[in-house]
């Protein structure tokens, strides 16, 4: 099994790298509706994960399912754009396998972004969320059976999985060019469903500040390989029983497109803290 998985990720690392003179340090997980943070980078290449051996199929709306590889100011860095849900169907190994081969790749700072529905009123539609923690409610957890060195410790400590500097930069960041942003807490699902108004009630008693289906097991992963973790979401809507409107994804999509700008200038305005801390 080891060796299984090994070989796997090296077949995937031989494609994502055929790139001459690309050397990637940072990742950026692109979510629902986020697929435009690339066009405010430099895009060198773009590769289908249908073209990406061991990659799972991305099926989820607003998810396209292509890595582009990308530079700015003369730092390479990967662009995820589409990720891989656990209610898709996947199971929890087969969605952090992309965070995993990251590792092989060079990547030491991963930036997760997210579509998130606000459990507080304190958060309005198009809020940047710099997430300090989050609360797995999915069930699950993706570093269950063989722990391998490779990775990581069997028992990851979790105390500071979105880096402390890493969030209070982006905070500054977004204060610096005026954009919406606050911290919060992220309580992660394992959907399709929207939540009910009970559901998020429970969720908010529990600690939580947003919700979602995806960015858990993720972190977890990234966590386990002490990777430094941003942790960037949107609120794309208020969640369920907080005001009368109906969800819906075409309401998260659309709420991507407009914020995209807004998350990829933070991001790249991000990158010359991130070297010069040695987060590489």
């Amino acid at each position: 099994m080891k060796l299984n998985i090994l070989k796997r990720i090296q077949e995937t690392r031989k494609v994502i790298l055929s790139e001459k003179n690309f050397k990637p340090a940072i990742a950026v997980i692109a979510g629902s509706g986020l697929g435009e943070i690339s066009l405010q980078f430099d895009i060198r290449k773009v590769i289908k994960y249908s073209k990406i051996p061991h990659f799972p199929k991305a099926t989820a709306p607003g998810h396209v399912g292509e890595l582009l590889l990308c530079s700015y100011r003369g730092v390479d860095l990967l662009i995820f754009n589409g990720r891989f849900h656990y209610y898709e169907g996947h199971s929890p190994q087969d969605v952090i396998y992309y965070v995993r081969v990251m590792k092989f790749l060079g990547i030491k700072t991963l930036v997760l972004t997210a579509a998130v529905g606000a459990l507080k009123k304190k958060y309005d539609v198009g809020d940047i969320v710099v997430l300090k923690d989050h609360i797995d409610f999915t069930g699950n957890s993706p570093l269950i059976g063989s722990n391998f060195e490779e990775f990581g410790d069997r028992f990851p400590n979790m105390e500071n999985v979105y880096d402390y500097a890493l969030r209070k930069k982006a905070l500054n960041m977004a204060k610096k060019f005026n954009i919406k942003a606050k911290d919060g807490i992220y309580f992660g699902v394992s959907g399709p469903a929207y939540e009910t108004p009970a559901s998020v009630k429970a969720y908010r008693m529990l600690g939580g500040d947003v919700e979602g289906m995806s960015v858990v097991y993720e972190a977890t992963a990234a966590a386990h390989m002490k990777f430094k973790i941003l942790g960037l979401a949107y609120v794309s809507n208020m969640a369920s029983g907080i005001n009368d409107k109906p969800l819906s994804h075409e309401e998260v999509l659309a709420g991507g497109k407009k914020v995209s700008k807004s998350l990829a200038k933070i991001i790249k305005h991000m990158i010359p803290f991130i070297v010069n801390k040695g987060a590489l």
